[in-house]
């Protein structure tokens, strides 16, 4: 094998500039998990809630009783608030 190698090396000379070694990088670190436990609760409290949702469901019943559909809405709702019929007998 060793005779293969050097008849090869006489045959076809290396031409042509030898690539060097690329610099070593180290990896990057992964930032630190941070449990979304460890943060304080920001959303309202349980009385809060309670009332926000008896303040909703006064007005959509206030809103049923003169015939127009109360718009449910959100934050990235599919469909706005406007889309809903304010118009008594528009309802289908």
């Amino acid at each position: 094998m060793a005779c293969l190698h050097t008849l090869l090396d006489l045959v076809l000379p290396a031409t042509g500039k030898r690539r060097s070694p690329s610099p070593v990088t180290p990896p990057a670190q992964p930032e630190p998990y941070v449990s979304p436990w460890s943060r304080p609760w920001t959303s309202p409290g349980k009385a809060d809630a309670v009332r926000e949702l008896q303040e909703e469901r006064r007005r959509a019943a206030a809103y049923a009783s003169l015939g127009i559909d109360y718009p449910y809405t959100y934050d990235g709702a599919p469909f706005a608030a406007d889309s809903f019929p304010t118009t008594p007998g528009l309802a289908a």
